[in-house]
């Protein structure tokens, strides 16, 4: 057996899970490892972090562990396989079996090892269970993602291990949100027998998701049940609703519905309080109003604010090639570690300043580019109040908000519910400076109102 071989066996059971082929650091785990290479090592040949390679191959190993019935790792992954009796490796089967979103190869026609079976469950023990239905049509396809390891695992925790219903994860636009639940999607799918994401347009109205949602529960079924939250008591759901502050009204504070899909507020009530088996999981630019009372309640919702991403965000800027390492931090606190936002700007750094940092960073405003219609739609969503405040903020490095300036022409319960609104879409940051509360306006946003 060669490493081409267990290159294509791995391929074969990789695309058999996911629907897609071994890319090109999943390839280098694989053949690294067969050749007895430590992560560090590979982590050099590929120009990557140590992290990034040791998720990589985490990933890689819960899949053939699964298949395998054995506890695969690194240290074993080649002696594993080798004790495997391999027959036909290279005349992968072309039968297989379409599941919405997901596709699964018939096993038995399979030549990939088989899972151990136990004796102790009888042949039709698992006859009964539901067949899986996953539909990621709408989802985009798996990114890159920068070192999230902390947030994933906290988002498995709640999921998993602590079943909350209704997860949210809200940032800014371009922070990973949609990346990061891809990610979280691929790692927690087995877990849940039907799952559903969906992006979020003004006219998802709650009767449209409901009935979309229905049937989707009820295919193959012969009989449907009365209601929504009897298919999500029935197994274990996971619905996805990206994009959802396109249900909120523009020029209005945080988490304000429009008017046809008011009825989501009582709707998140009614998941978070009744008992089930499944999870909502939203993302959105703004933190729903509701959602943030009940999580205060502690009533089976989490949120999780997604931000830069720090020292990470230098494997971004290794890849764009750009030069002047010792001045990457100064331009990733520029743009708040955005992922989306460094990539743009990465991109003018290649094409107008010959990929040199500090030749860009030389000039005495913050460049936008093709940034700036990013931020004028984000600052159009805001409420006149919440311009009002952004605007005070922007002309100070932070502000105690006790101490609300006396020509701001907004009364103090307007002010503070401001404030609060602009927490809940993570335009303003909090700062302690010896025991006080401080808030500040990013770099960024400034930048954009001085050019306004």
């Amino acid at each position: 057996m060669d490493v081409q071989e267990v290159l294509n066996w791995t391929d074969n059971l990789v695309f058999s899970k996911t629907g897609k082929h071994l890319d090109s650091l999943q390839k280098a785990v694989v053949e690294g490892t067969w050749q007895r290479k430590k992560y560090p090592e590979i982590a050099r040949n590929c120009h990557r972090t140590h992290d990034r390679i040791k998720q990589v191959a985490r990933e890689l190993w819960q899949l053939i562990s699964a298949e395998l019935g054995e506890d695969v790792r690194q240290s074993n992954f080649r002696a594993i396989l080798e004790q495997v009796e391999f027959s036909n490796i290279s005349n992968f089967g072309s039968d297989y079996v379409q599941i919405v979103g997901d596709i699964n190869f018939c096993r038995e026609h399979c030549p990939y090892p088989k899972a151990k079976k136990h004796r102790s469950r009888s042949s039709n023990a698992t006859s009964h269970k539901p067949q899986k239905r996953h539909d990621l049509t709408e989802a985009p396809e798996c990114d890159r993602v920068y070192n999230r390891t902390t947030e994933l695992t906290t988002l498995k925790q709640w999921i998993l291990q602590e079943k909350i219903r209704i997860v949210t994860i809200f940032g800014l636009p371009g922070i990973g949100k949609t990346t990061i639940a891809r990610e979280l999607i691929e790692q927690i799918k087995d877990n849940f027998d039907y799952i559903l994401w969906r992006n979020c347009t003004e006219t998802l109205t709650l009767k449209s998701l409901k009935t979309n949602l229905i049937q989707f529960f009820s295919q193959d079924r012969e009989t449907k049940l009365p209601s929504l939250i009897d298919y999500l008591r029935s197994h274990p759901c996971l619905i996805i609703l990206d994009d959802f502050q396109e249900l909120f009204a523009s020029g209005e504070l945080a988490g304000t519905y429009l008017p046809d899909c008011e009825n989501y507020r009582k709707f998140w009530q009614q998941m978070a309080r009744t008992p089930h088996h499944s999870c909502f999981l939203l993302m959105s630019w703004e933190k729903p109003t509701e959602i943030a009372i009940l999580e205060g309640e502690n009533r089976h919702c989490r949120t999780l604010q997604l931000g830069g991403l720090g020292e990470s965000a230098a494997e971004l800027l290794t890849n764009k090639r750009l030069t002047d390492e010792d001045k990457w931090w100064e331009l990733i606190e520029c743009y708040g570690g955005n992922p989306s936002w460094l990539n743009i700007i990465a991109s003018t750094i290649q094409d107008l300043f010959n990929s040199s940092v500090d030749r860009f960073l030389s000039y005495p405003n913050l460049f936008l580019g093709d940034l700036e219609p990013r931020l004028k739609a984000q600052y159009q969503r805001l409420s006149e109040s919440e311009q009002m405040v952004t605007l005070w903020l922007a002309n100070q490095n932070a502000a105690d908000i006790s101490l609300k300036p006396a020509e701001l022409a907004l009364s103090d319960s307007d002010f503070l519910k401001a404030v609060q609104s602009l927490r809940k879409r993570g335009l303003i940051e909090k700062i302690t400076d010896n025991g006080s509360s401080l808030f500040a306006v990013q770099a960024l946003v400034k930048a954009y109102l001085k050019e306004r």
